[in-house]
């Protein structure tokens, strides 16, 4: 097992406006599950390959442990990679596609053979050994590509969305399968991923990208209660955190025909002089509340789900879908309103968020 240090680790390519990952800094801990997310071109797949050595290093610096890996060919950096695509050889059963990295290695066959056996139990591929990958799921397929990892025993894992071809419950299934086998291994493991429910169900921390820079690095629940500024409020959350930019009135900032009351210090420091503040709040931190209070939402469309009730809703003297100014409310469905009514609905205290509307930054 080791650690894992970007230092300062830039990657440009030729004829491109900036870099696809711009001096990034991180270290990962000796077993930690960190898991890189952000939308599609953040540069968190060239991140995962610059560590596995198939991506050069234009500056900076790689770690693994005590080593500096940065010009050092993949085969000696002694990790072992998961990819999208499984990468399983047709025409070999399931027992030598495992087994098949130790073979070149020159292992011996009965040392290959026993620890095929154990990755198998701890994967229940056991009664799948002499099955070749078309008489498997798509499931199996990617358990069988694990296996293939496991049974090297690297010093770190390296895993490219290995999820995106399954479908959706099985997605689920395999994610928490994954996530209890790394932690049981206790191997370093640096997981990537566009999908943010599945970063912050997996990661022991999450990494979120974007254009290349790192916004911010934490816990699942630090990035969900305590965003550092805009993009990670907006991406991370299903649904996404409301983010409503307004003119600063007083006693709060104005959305709509309602005044949302925001203390007057982070008022000052957020404004900055512009007069206008963004300030966010999550679906579910909005309860109903009396005349007069909170704000004045228009329900647009209700979707019930068994279990929740999501509200989408235009404040009160806005014009439905202009300049993102859209609100959706998680409220138990015996109390949804029906499409066409208004409602006021308040946000709980210690529940809003504002941001500097300049730098996007979050104003504690």
């Amino acid at each position: 097992m080791a650690t894992v240090t970007f230092e300062h680790a830039t990657r440009s390519y030729p004829r491109s406006d900036r870099p696809a990952v711009d001096a990034l800094d991180l270290e990962i801990a000796d077993g930690e599950f960190l898991v890189l997310v952000g939308p599609s071109g953040c540069g968190k797949s060239t991140s995962l390959r610059m560590l596995a050595g198939l991506e050069e290093v234009d500056s900076g610096a790689i770690r693994i442990g005590d080593r500096d890996v940065t010009d050092s060919p993949p085969k000696d950096r002694d990790i072992a990679m998961v990819f999208q695509s499984y990468a399983l050889y047709p025409h070999m059963t399931v027992e030598q596609n495992m087994g098949f990295a130790l073979k070149l290695a020159g292992v011996g066959k009965a040392e290959i053979a026993r620890r095929v056996a154990e990755a198998a139990t701890i994967l229940d591929l056991s009664d799948y050994l002499q099955r070749r990958p078309k008489a498997l799921s798509g499931g199996q397929r990617q358990r069988v590509a694990m296996g293939r990892a496991i049974v090297r025993s690297p010093q770190v894992f390296l895993m490219d969305e290995p999820l995106s071809n399954l479908d959706a419950k099985l997605r689920v299934q395999t994610r928490t399968q994954i996530a209890a086998l790394t932690r049981r291994l206790g191997t370093t493991t640096v997981y990537v991923t566009h999908d943010q429910v599945e970063a912050m169900t997996m990661g022991d921390r999450v990494a979120v990208l974007k254009d290349g820079l790192l916004l911010q690095c934490d816990t699942p629940a630090v990035l969900y209660e305590r965003p550092a500024n805009v993009f990670v409020a907006g991406f991370i959350g299903s649904p996404a955190m409301n983010l409503v930019t307004g003119e600063v009135a007083d006693g709060g900032v104005r959305v709509g025909t309602s005044v949302l009351p925001v203390d007057r210090d982070r008022l000052t420091r957020a404004s900055a002089g512009t007069g206008r503040v963004t300030v966010g709040f999550r679906p579910e931190c909005l309860e109903f509340a009396g005349p007069g209070d909170g704000l004045s939402l228009v329900v647009d469309v209700v979707e019930q789900l068994g279990s929740d009730a999501y509200l989408y809703c235009t404040p009160e003297g806005v014009q439905a879908g202009v300049g993102g100014s859209g609100v959706v409310v998680r409220t138990e469905p015996r109390q949804a309103p029906v499409p066409g009514e208004t409602v006021r609905l308040r946000v709980r205290p210690g529940a809003l968020h504002v941001f500097d509307p300049v730098t996007q930054a979050r104003v504690d």
